[in-house]
């Protein structure tokens, strides 16, 4: 979920067009949650094949991707490793989160109550080992690189970005920011006509783009700040301070300087003491672990590996999915063309 910082960030509405030629390293598993989550039923039954296997990751995946790639953006994959330590609770309040929901998804559905069933089945989705790695060939089948990072995939590309190798992060989630990613866009896998849940009208959901420099200045704070107001409203390695929300840290970040005058004031203020180490959490957002990376691998699209996962193992239309193939490789060949007359001259 990471930290809400939706109030306090320069959010730029853009188009997808305006990100052309550039390459954006897309925080995988927040993707494919996204996918897992809004693909589904009227009654909230995720996508699957014949045989009962979700294909929502796929098809989400799949298609989405390729409109990227149409609109000339680069995506660069990058999966999570091994969560910290410090996740264990988090993730054990997920899990919580996720029964109840299948409880109440159920209750719903026997009351036919569908739009309550499907806003609960959204929050039940699961991403299995099987379903990571089927992600993954799908990408590769793609041309497209596949990172594994050490840790959260949203750090490693953040630095990526840092690094020059990615022009922004893209992830719906605000950590990426705290991790230090220049530039960070929203909404690239919810782009389009969006029904309000539980309401009978519609929206138009475009991409966003936050500069940290940008939202920085008009904070008058520093990243350590912005890190400051997570350690102090929570985030997935703590659980912050009870009543204390983003404008209230934003305050708070204003005041202090330096991680000890953070302690000491919520230690005076609240009466509170952090229930880890709150100096390791700080590090790993300042200095997130991250796995080196010189240079991105591009391939070839693969049209075979990619009929034989999405066709035959998985029952995708034939003609759907080799039609946006082929108008894929169609615009990507004379994309490439153009760029090479545009060299020439």
């Amino acid at each position: 979920m990471g930290v809400d910082l939706g109030d306090l960030a320069v959010k730029n509405t853009i188009s997808l067009q305006s990100l052309s030629g550039n390459i954006v390293a897309v925080d995988a598993y927040n993707m494919l949650y996204q996918f897992l989550a809004s693909i589904r039923q009227a009654d909230g039954t995720p996508l699957m094949d014949y045989r009962g296997n979700v294909t929502a990751h796929l098809s989400g995946l799949f298609y989405r991707t390729c409109r990227l790639l149409e609109n000339g953006i680069r995506p660069a994959f990058v999966f999570d490793g091994e969560a910290h330590e410090f996740k264990a609770k988090t993730q054990k309040e997920r899990s919580a989160v996720k029964k109840l929901a299948e409880k109440k998804w159920k209750e719903a559905l026997e009351q036919e109550k569908y739009d309550e069933a499907k806003k609960y089945a959204q929050a039940t989705s699961r991403l299995t080992a099987e379903m990571t790695e089927e992600s993954k060939l799908l990408i590769e089948a793609m041309g497209l690189p596949v990172i594994q990072a050490p840790g959260d995939g949203e750090a490693q590309a953040a630095v990526m970005v840092q690094e020059g190798l990615a022009h922004a992060t893209a992830s719906q989630d605000y950590d990426a920011l705290m991790f230090g990613s220049p530039v960070l866009v929203r909404n690239l896998s919810i782009t389009g006509r969006r029904k309000v849940p539980r309401q009978n009208r519609y929206i138009m959901v475009e991409p966003e783009q936050i500069k940290l420099d940008e939202t920085l200045k008009s904070l008058e704070i520093d990243r350590a700040g912005l890190i400051f107001i997570g350690l102090l409203t929570g985030t997935d390695f703590n659980e912050g301070i009870k009543g204390v929300g983003p404008k209230t840290g934003l305050k708070i970040a204003r005041q202090v300087k330096t991680l000890d005058e953070l302690i000491a004031y919520v230690e005076e203020k609240y009466d509170y003491q952090f229930e880890v180490d709150i100096e390791e959490v700080f590090n790993l957002f300042l200095d997130p672990p991250h796995k080196p990376v010189k240079k991105l691998k591009w391939g070839e699209i693969k049209h075979d590996d990619i009929m034989e996962l999405m066709v035959e193992q998985h029952d995708f239309s034939e003609d759907r999915v080799e039609k946006t193939l082929s108008d894929l490789i169609k615009i990507t060949k004379e994309r490439a063309s153009q760029s090479k007359l545009d060299n020439w001259f």
